[in-house]
């Protein structure tokens, strides 16, 4: 059930009745006519745009359409009131009926309300994370692994067929590095000074990959040259990274469907049938670009090189894909990548990226556009930059990793539900502030348990019912202005999921849910002064089993708004 869609419908048919009856001209597109709830509460229930979109190409004053379709929608027994506003918005009441069918509704078919069909099965891909296996996750990832696995969870409940999809970049010479590095700790699990000269990578969490090497290799590589271990080392480094990666994410509730290599792009054919099919298309050609804006690279000269025709797809400059020496680009395998994407017959591609890749986004776009011959959406969400904090001070922790504070030390710190929630109370393109003590508080300020404290009151709740044994009734009794609050922000779940999922934003969720929490406390308070609206009635066990669909109602949707974003709702706070 859809309420806002219910009511559009409503809205359609009574202009199509106008058009009939001669009020409209023939021929109007309907599809810009919204339904959506008014920007003041105090306004009515929902308002309509209908009048103001149709006025124009209708040649009619908007206020003569919308008192005209005002007199038709009071008709249906579920509009009690319908207002003309300003110089053409239809503000509409609804009956209480309608709202007590919304906790029915709730109620009736918990797993489905909410739920669309918007996706119809299209298949999207949703790449993210897809950090170099150099070393641990750290905060930075921890909040694209957040938003990217919300993401795939809302637009799977919105009706996708979504996968989840992990990049390893293990093709370039950051795992030559690896390996290097990784030798040094081999030498020190054999009782030799590691050198970990400029360069390398200096944190410890390489000693167990040395103490590793060791245990398999003995001391058969001392002394020997990379040219004896650096391929075996490159691998073996990379999987236990990756092995590491993969356990970091699993504490934060992240599984990924697939693992791609990079590695498997090269010596393939891939990477070539992907240029190849860009050079059928007149997209590849021999030039040279102009200087760079801005202050210019020493070491730049004008030369001609192999580029790829990005420009002629949206992007700013043509892009090149061959070095000098002749070896690919680092935007030849991504290129590849997304072509074995859009060849696997994704219907919409997502990456998600951190800030410091914004540079990136028109070229694979472009990319995919051209591979795709314009098909295949692809959509790139940029992650900003979390700080933080302890009390409002910097924080700063041991870092293990050398020098960055890692994923498993934030959900060490605070818990894995925690660290999700917080990370999506804010828009992803936004800069997050996150405070150790702040997201423990007990506090209306802290989103995580204002939310958790509903759902634990309302499992108080039934707890108490069924101590009592109140038998549960789907028909709710709404008396007070409160409840029909709760029951209309009830009512916009399955707008908001569509919403969410069309925009590619769940941080949606995260507010909406904060919004619907403090509704129902405010209705608990209330309850608290006038004994007929407390869900429980003492020695009435009928009037408790209609006051406490609401509350159910309200579960119903906090348990599927939570589990969109990852997280497990309390059954009590303690």
């Amino acid at each position: 059930m859809n309420l806002f869609t219910d009511i559009r419908s409503l809205v359609i048919d009574a202009l199509a009745a106008m058009t009939d009856a001669g009020v409209l001209p023939g021929g109007l597109d309907l599809g810009n006519v919204t339904v959506e709830p008014p920007r003041d509460a105090l306004h009515g229930d929902m308002a309509t745009n209908a009048a103001m979109v149709l006025a124009k190409p209708a040649g009619m004053k908007p206020r003569d359409i919308a008192e005209a379709l005002a007199a038709r929608l009071v008709a249906d027994p579920r509009i009690v009131t319908a207002e003309v506003a300003g110089p053409g918005f239809l503000n509409l009441s609804l009956a209480d009926d309608v709202w007590a069918g919304v906790v029915e509704a709730a109620l009736a078919a918990p797993d489905a309300y909410g739920r669309s069909s918007m996706g119809a099965g299209r298949k999207v891909n949703v790449e993210f994370v897809s950090a170099n296996p150099t070393g641990p996750l750290h905060v930075g990832h921890t909040r694209g692994a957040v938003f990217g696995d919300a993401l795939a969870s809302l637009l799977a409940y919105a009706g996708y067929d979504v996968t989840r999809e992990y990049y390893i970049n293990d093709g370039g010479a950051q795992v030559d590095v690896l390996a290097r590095s990784a030798f040094e700790r081999y030498r020190e699990a054999c009782g030799q000074a590691p050198e970990i000269a400029e360069g390398l990578y200096p944190g410890d969490y390489l000693v167990p990959v040395g103490e590793a090497i060791k245990a398999k290799y003995g001391d058969s590589l001392l002394g020997k040259g990379e040219e004896h271990w650096l391929d075996e080392l490159r691998e073996f480094a990379t999987e236990r990274m990756m092995e590491m990666i993969r356990s970091d994410l699993s504490e934060l509730g992240v599984e990924m469907d697939l693992y791609y290599s990079e590695k498997s792009l090269y010596g393939t054919g891939l990477i070539e049938a992907a240029i190849a099919d860009l050079d059928a298309k007149g997209l590849i050609y021999r030039g040279t670009l102009e200087p760079p804006k801005g202050k210019m690279p020493e070491d730049w000269e004008p030369r001609e090189q192999t580029l790829f025709r990005s420009t002629a797809h949206g992007d700013d400059v043509d892009r090149p894909i061959r070095k000098s020496d002749g070896g690919w680009t680092y935007f030849a395998p991504d290129i590849a990548y997304h072509y074995d994407k859009v060849s696997r017959g994704y219907d919409a591609l997502i990456d998600v990226f951190g800030a410091d890749h914004s540079g990136y986004v028109k070229r694979m776009k472009a990319a995919v556009s051209a591979l795709s011959d314009g098909r295949v959406p692809l959509d790139i969400k940029l992650t900003q930059l979390v700080r933080l904090f302890r009390d409002g001070e910097p924080f700063k922790m041991s870092k293990r990793a050398g020098n960055f504070v890692t994923l498993r030390d934030v959900v060490d710190q605070v818990g894995a539900d925690v660290t999700r929630f917080v990370m999506l109370t804010r828009k992803n393109d936004a800069p997050l502030d996150f405070d150790f003590a702040r997201v423990l508080e007990q506090s209306k300020d802290n989103p995580v348990f204002y939310v958790q404290y509903a759902i634990a009151r309302v499992n108080s709740v039934l707890r108490k019912a069924a101590e009592q044994g109140v038998v549960l009734r789907d028909t709710p009794k709404l008396e007070d202005d409160a409840e029909r609050i709760v029951a209309r922000k009830l009512a916009e779940w399955p707008r908001l999921v569509e919403i969410a999922a069309r925009t590619h934003e769940p941080h949606r969720i995260a507010f909406y849910l904060y919004d619907l929490a403090s509704d129902f406390h405010a209705l608990w308070n209330r309850g608290n002064e006038k004994q007929h609206l407390r869900f429980l009635q003492d020695g009435n066990t009928a009037a408790s089993a209609e006051k406490i669909a609401l509350p159910r109602a309200v579960g119903v949707v906090i348990s599927a708004g939570l589990g969109i974003l990852g997280v497990t709702p309390v059954e009590e706070m303690r």
